[in-house]
């Protein structure tokens, strides 16, 4: 068990302020390096790897083949959520977070490092899934806590969807990061991207990763983990109990989120296909207008965040996710069309719908439930969802267009996944502006 000093838990309102700012900061900064290293994966995969670790196939099937390692990520995700899960509600959110920082950004390090087809035969592909599934642990234990370190330092009830929109703030910049370095490298003449440029931005993840060690040890536990701790409330098996107590959150946690993260990949990862091979357009337009949709995201996700605590969490997470299943449709007619401009102003737009649900996804999953299951619970309902959403979801798109031939087909799937997260997000308790402190530790 952490050892708390008791000193920590009378802060003074000034004392509390610098620290939750501390959070903040710490855990926006600590996710930014994460999406980086998770991101960096998602768009080199798309441009890159089906080239070098599976040259011999089809480009279709090597396409497919190359975004099923991509997929092994979301699959581990769950993994890492009840690992992490389960130690942050035993040790503390802040013990835990540095440790799913140091095995994200090894393993993205790691990745830079790995040989290809040319080299190593299959073998290359095969130490790829590896780190691919090392590096979904790593993210799978990430979100809850950086999340839990923002809302738990927050003393008013009436603000957690904007303090906690700013760990989801941490995808954008993560996203604008990972597209810049590989925008920056792309420029190398000849094929001198492909042959080694791609791996100068998983090596620098490594110089990332000092910096979000520094920042995240000098942040407290929070509040209501030392308040856990001092009533001695803390679980022996957090994973189990939040499993056997509140089985309908977590599964509701993982339905609302479909109608977020399955269009969110296929905005951002397999859009890099889809415009290079349906398209025609250049890997760098593709680049230079995600990079302008993740800028944009800077403003929306904590705007939206911020309006949830004013309207609802349920009432504006069901207008985005409404909005995202008709967005569907416009954005593949945008594409289709052919004109940069338009395939310009598609990409730009693609995530404000996401935004709407992403802003205050954070608080609308974390407050429903209980203080001392809330890492377990949390994490293991967000990370369910990249089960079922963010790592099929390109490898659908792919096949749903080689079998139709068409972006409209994805926008029915995109559709479907909208009415789900509907449904899932009305039967979710709302709890914004409730007191989540000790009555529901």
């Amino acid at each position: 068990m952490a050892a708390i000093d008791a000193s920590d838990l009378n802060l003074t309102e000034q004392q509390h302020r610098v620290q939750l700012r501390r959070a903040v900061i710490a855990s926006t900064i600590g996710t930014t390096i994460e999406w980086y290293d998770f991101f960096l994966y998602s768009t080199v995969t798309g441009l890159v790897f089906a080239k070098l670790f599976f040259p011999h196939s089809d480009p279709l099937v090597g396409t497919l083949e190359a975004f099923t390692i991509y997929a092994v990520g979301f699959a581990a995700r769950p993994v890492g959520a009840a690992i992490f899960g389960h130690y942050g509600d035993r040790i503390g959110r802040k013990a835990t977070l540095i440790a799913t920082l140091m095995l994200m950004g090894l393993a993205t390090f790691a990745v830079a490092l790995v040989p290809t087809y040319e080299t190593a035969g299959i073998w290359g592909a095969v130490i790829l899934t590896v780190l691919r599934f090392l590096q979904g642990i790593g993210v799978g234990g990430e979100w809850g806590g950086s999340v839990l370190m923002s809302m738990e330092w927050a003393r008013t009830n009436d603000s957690r969807g904007f303090i906690t929109s700013w760990p989801q703030f941490g995808v954008p910049c993560g996203l604008f990061l990972a597209n810049l370095a590989v925008l920056a490298f792309s420029q190398m003449s000849g094929d001198q991207f492909l042959a080694w440029g791609w791996r100068i931005p998983f090596a620098l993840s490594i110089a990332l990763v000092g910096v979000g060690l520094y920042i995240r040890l000098g942040v407290l536990e929070t509040p209501t983990f030392r308040r856990l701790i001092e009533e001695r409330k803390i679980e022996r098996t957090p994973i189990i109990e939040v499993i056997k107590r509140q089985p309908k959150e977590i599964l509701l946690s993982a339905l609302l989120r479909m109608a977020e993260q399955a269009p969110f990949y296929i905005f951002t990862a397999f859009i890099f296909a889809y415009g290079t091979a349906a398209l025609n357009v250049s890997r760098d337009f593709l680049l230079v207008a995600v990079l302008t949709a993740a800028v944009l995201s800077f403003f929306s996700i904590p705007y939206f965040g911020h309006l949830s605590d004013r309207i609802g969490r349920t009432n504006m997470y069901m207008i985005g996710a409404i909005v995202t299943g008709i967005f569907g449709f416009i954005y593949f007619w945008l594409l289709d069309t052919g004109s940069p401009t338009l395939i310009f102003l598609a990409i730009v737009l693609s995530l404000v719908p996401h935004d709407m649900m992403y802003g205050p996804q954070a608080a609308l999953i974390a407050e429903a439930f209980t203080g001392r299951l809330r890492y377990s619970g949390a994490s293991l309902g967000y990370q369910l969802a990249s089960v079922i959403a963010g790592g099929p979801a390109p490898l659908i798109a792919t096949w749903l267009y080689s079998r139709h031939h068409s972006g409209m087909a994805i926008a029915v799937y995109i559709l479907f996944c909208a009415i789900l997260s509907v449904a899932a997000t009305a039967m979710m308790h709302d709890y914004t502006g409730k007191d989540i402190g000790s009555e529901y530790a």
